[in-house]
This record gives structure tokens, C-alpha cells and sequence, in this order.
């Protein structure tokens, strides 16, 4: 076992239902970076989010802490600076940690920890500040009707900003490789956020066209128990979703699906670039997403559901030399359970008012012991418009083969 600080990669994205990826059992999508990746760590199969969209998933990472241990619930709501995060951690053992793309912190404090940032989020994170618009693609990056109707081949500005994020991470690689040959040889700390495949379901026509014709309508139908006074009876009007037609569920799933590949593609130039300046060696490499997204599924999209296709996600390991190749754990984890890994990592004490658990030993070892426990919460403030103007307290518990979905004023779900 190496007693040397490890160089840590940690690639997040935003959006990836673990369901559409190669080493997850999907045969349709290409994703051969990410599935070389499992294929030298381990994979994760029950890993969750802390909350089914954006900023509370984020800033839970960030902290350890569930999305009510850190008041922040919503996509309105800022972290507090003074809760200690995972940047503040490594930067206090020494590292010097860099962020290069998508953090999504609303408020004042766009560092959190971070010792250095680069690229930013697409859009004004500060109070009070200036809605962005996408011009004929309006809507389509919310949870709106639009995101269908206005889905197939072309161009978004998401991708754009991705391949800034790719291009400014392999320059930041060159300048490790730079510094090595100075003599320079401190463990480095690189997060890489992406913004794919997060909608607009609007993907490069090239990529596109190899996916159409290939993928299939959602396997799940709507649930004959589910009646008119559910939220997600509620959630599916307030949005449109009902309004959509087949061919553009079609549509949007097969431009989902060259997102993905979008996306891979980026991540293997961010591999490629670590295997060319030999900056593999004791490197533990990361790979998750803040939430999935419903595809259709259930008469459903986006996030905003405790169904595993929105709160399950993607967790790859890769630790050459500590962690075995080609291995698969099934213990339900969660994003806050990677936040105390990055710390166990790096070699810090666990932050303090941590919810996580170092997912390490359990990486190691198949058997060593673990709870099959965990927790989601998604709420709403009625702020944003998407929302209609509803409040909502919604959380989800997964203990082992049982789930349990609570949804306040409304019918719960037990499965």
C-alpha cells in the first residue's frame, strides 16, 4: 500500500443516468473511455444522489452532508462559507485544489475551498442576477415540454463550454508534467465538471446520426396505480409532459444518448492526456454525476424523482497499485459517501459534521463492512418557475432491497 498522498482526478457530470453507460449494461451507447476506466477500477452499482437536482447534490459533494444538515434544498439556496468542504480539506494537507468547469454554488462565494478556479458555470450564480437565455433553445434547459419538442441534431453552448472545460484541464496537465520536470513532484488535486449531458437534448449531428434509428422508446409505462393527486400526476401537467409526443420522446433520447458520447469522448481526451505525461502513477481517479435523468421512463424526464433513473447515478474508482481491476461492489452509497473519500484520500481527518463515509475499504474489499443505508431529499421553495409556484418536501430512504418514497400531502411509494 502506498504511504505517499495520492494525486486525485475527480470528472463530475451533470445529468448522467448511470442506465446509459457501456459498463452499466447499456449495448447502445459508446462510451469506451469511461468503460476502460471500470474496466481497470471498480464500480459502484447503488450509488445515489443527495438530492435529485443541481445545487443541494452539489454542494452535499461538497460538504458530506445531507442537503438539510447544510441548508441548502434548492437551486435557490447558497452554501453558507463557513461549512467546511472537501477543497478546504485537501488545501489544508497541502494540495493545492483546482477546479476547471461546472460547481454551480449560488452566492458570493464561487470558491468554496478551491485554491484555484477556471471556465465557471453557464450561467449568473449571484443573487439578483440577469436570467440567461438560449435563444431558439429557450425552455429546452429546464423542465419544460420545450426540452423535447426542441430536441435533436445541432448545437448547444453546453458542449461548447465543455470542450473549454476539456482544453483548460489538459492545459493544467501540461503544467503538472512542466513542474515534475522541475523537480516539482507534489500530488496534484484536479476536479473536472461538465456540463453534458444535461439538456437541451441537442447533440452534434455527426454523433446524432449514429444513434438514430437505434434507440428504443422507454421500456416503463406510467403505473396503473397512480392516481390523479400524486406529485408526479401533479409534476408531469405542470410541465408539459403530457403534451409530448412519441417521436419527441424519441428524438430527445436518442440526442441523450449522443450527449453521452459527447461526453465520453472529452473525458478519454482528459485520460489520454494523464497515460501521455506518465502522471498515472498513484493517481486515484473518479468519475460520478450530481443526478440522473428519467428519459421518458414512466411517463417522466429530467430529474425530480426518487426513481433510480433520476436519483441513481454513475461511481467509478480507479486507484492503480490500491484498488483491484475489474471489480463491481453493490453497497448503496452516496455522493456524500465520495466526499468522505476524496478527504480519506488525500489524507485528512473527516470533516467535522460529515454525513459521508470513506467509501475506500469498501473499494478495497468487497466484504468489508458497510450500511446499506441511505437518504435523498428534493424540495422545492415555489421560486423557481418550473415549480408552479409549489412548495414541496419530498425524501427518499433505500435500506437494502426496500425504498421508500414520501412525498408530503400526497401518496407515498414503498418498494
Amino acid at each position: 500500500m502506498s504511504t505517499d498522498r495520492p494525486n486525485i482526478v475527480f470528472i463530475l457530470s451533470d445529468q448522467h443516468a448511470s442506465n446509459v453507460l457501456g459498463c452499466y449494461g447499456d449495448d447502445i451507447v459508446q462510451t469506451p473511455n469511461l468503460d476502460r476506466l471500470a474496466a481497470e477500477g471498480v464500480v459502484f452499482e447503488n450509488t445515489y444522489t443527495p438530492s435529485p437536482i443541481c445545487v443541494p447534490a452539489r454542494m452535499s459533494l461538497l460538504t458530506g452532508r445531507y442537503p438539510y444538515r447544510q441548508s441548502c434544498w434548492t437551486n435557490s439556496d447558497a452554501l453558507n462559507s463557513d461549512i467546511p468542504t472537501t477543497a478546504h480539506a485537501l488545501g489544508a494537507v497541502g494540495y493545492h485544489p483546482t477546479l476547471i468547469g461546472r460547481m454551480h454554488a449560488i452566492g458570493p462565494d464561487q470558491l468554496h475551498g478551491y485554491a484555484r478556479r477556471e471556465i465557471g458555470d453557464h450561467i449568473t450564480d449571484w443573487y439578483g442576477g440577469f436570467a440567461y437565455s438560449l435563444g431558439v433553445l429557450d425552455k429546452a434547459q429546464r423542465p419544460f415540454k420545450e426540452s423535447l419538442v426542441k430536441s435533436g441534431p445541432g448545437q448547444m453552448s453546453y458542449e461548447l463550454v465543455d470542450r473549454e472545460v476539456t482544453k483548460n484541464s489538459l492545459a493544467y496537465l501540461d503544467e503538472i508534467a512542466e513542474k515534475r520536470k522541475n523537480g516539482n513532484n507534489a500530488p496534484f488535486s484536479l476536479n473536472v465538471g461538465f456540463m453534458l449531458p444535461h439538456q437541451p437534448y441537442v447533440a452534434d449531428p455527426e454523433i446524432y446520426k449514429l444513434y438514430e434509428g437505434k434507440v428504443p422508446p422507454p421500456k416503463l409505462s406510467r403505473p396503473e396505480e397512480e392516481g390523479d393527486d400524486t406529485y408526479l400526476a401533479w409534476w408531469r401537467a405542470q410541465t408539459g409532459l403530457n403534451e409530448v409526443s412519441e417521436e419527441d420522446e424519441i428524438r430527445a433520447r436518442t440526442a441523450y444518448y449522443a450527449l453521452v458520447d459527447t461526453m465520453d469522448r472529452e473525458i478519454g481526451k482528459v485520460l489520454d492526456k494523464l497515460e501521455e505525461l506518465d502522471l498515472l502513477e498513484n493517481t486515484l481517479i473518479i468519475y460520478s454525476s450530481d443526478h440522473g435523468d428519467q428519459l421518458g421512463e414512466r411517463d417522466l424526464w429530467w430529474k425530480q424523482t426518487f426513481y433510480d433513473e433520476a436519483a441513481k447515478i454513475p461511481l467509478i474508482m480507479k486507484w492503480a497499485g490500491e484498488l483491484k481491476s475489474g471489480e463491481r461492489r453493490d453497497q448503496i452509497a452516496n455522493l456524500v459517501d465520495v466526499s468522505a473519500t476524496l478527504v480519506d484520500a488525500g489524507g485528512h481527518a473527516p470533516l467535522p459534521g460529515i454525513d459521508g463515509k470513506s467509501l475506500l475499504p469498501v473499494a478495497r474489499d468487497g466484504d468489508a463492512e458497510w450500511s446499506d443505508t441511505t437518504y435523498s431529499e428534493y424540495c422545492t421553495d415555489g421560486l423557481l418557475a418550473w415549480s408552479g409556484g409549489r412548495v414541496l418536501q419530498s425524501r427518499m430512504i433505500r435500506q437494502g432491497q426496500w425504498k421508500f418514497n414520501y412525498y408530503h400531502g400526497c401518496p407515498s411509494q414503498l418498494f
